[in-house]
């Protein structure tokens, strides 16, 4: 514990490493985990399928639990 799962539009590889390693960072300092519980995936989601992939299957259903939606805050 913690898994992070983050899909997003493709990027390369220098910033998929930069963003994770920030990720890593926030919760080894924040969330206060050791190193070995913490597991990150990045899943890159074509533009053209970000709707029907994403939004309608994560995002739509799950939006009781979005901390942040489409940029607003939600708590």
């Amino acid at each position: 514990m913690p898994y992070i799962a983050i899909k997003a539009y493709p990027k390369d590889e220098k910033i998929k490493r930069e963003v994770v390693e920030e990720i890593n960072r926030i919760f080894l300092e924040k969330w206060g985990c050791p190193p070995q519980a913490i597991t990150i995936s990045i899943e890159e989601i074509p533009p053209a399928d970000w709707e029907e992939k994403v939004v309608k299957t994560e995002i739509v259903p799950k939006a009781d639990r979005m901390m942040i939606l489409s940029g607003e805050k939600k708590y």
